[in-house]
């Protein structure tokens, strides 16, 4: 399955990362560390990726920016109407895919 998005949900030392494919499916939902994002994404070079905006994914859109990614900061009151169930990490990492589709 290609990945056309990633959706990150960004926390201090543990990151939530959601990849879906061109029809809005998620291929996978997975807790990941902070040392090893840059390393998982560049698996993906085609994908975009939307972070929920705030203080932290401005460094982090920096840099993969500087490593050739599109990027894109969602506005946190976008994100919140597609959490769907309880908020958690992985709900939440969903939503910024849906809200960064729309």
């Amino acid at each position: 399955m290609k990945i056309t998005l990633i959706g990150i949900d960004l926390a201090k030392n543990v990151l939530q990362v959601c990849g879906v494919n061109q029809a809005g499916k998620a291929v996978f939902n997975r807790t990941i560390k902070r040392t090893q994002l840059l390393k998982t994404l560049v698996q993906y070079p085609e994908a975009v990726i939307a972070m929920e905006a705030c203080s932290g994914s401005n460094y982090w859109g920096r840099e993969l920016i500087s490593q050739g990614f599109e990027v894109r900061l969602i506005p946190p009151q976008h994100v919140k109407p597609f959490v769907k169930g309880n908020k958690n990490d992985r709900n939440d990492a969903f939503a910024i895919c849906e809200a960064a589709q729309r």
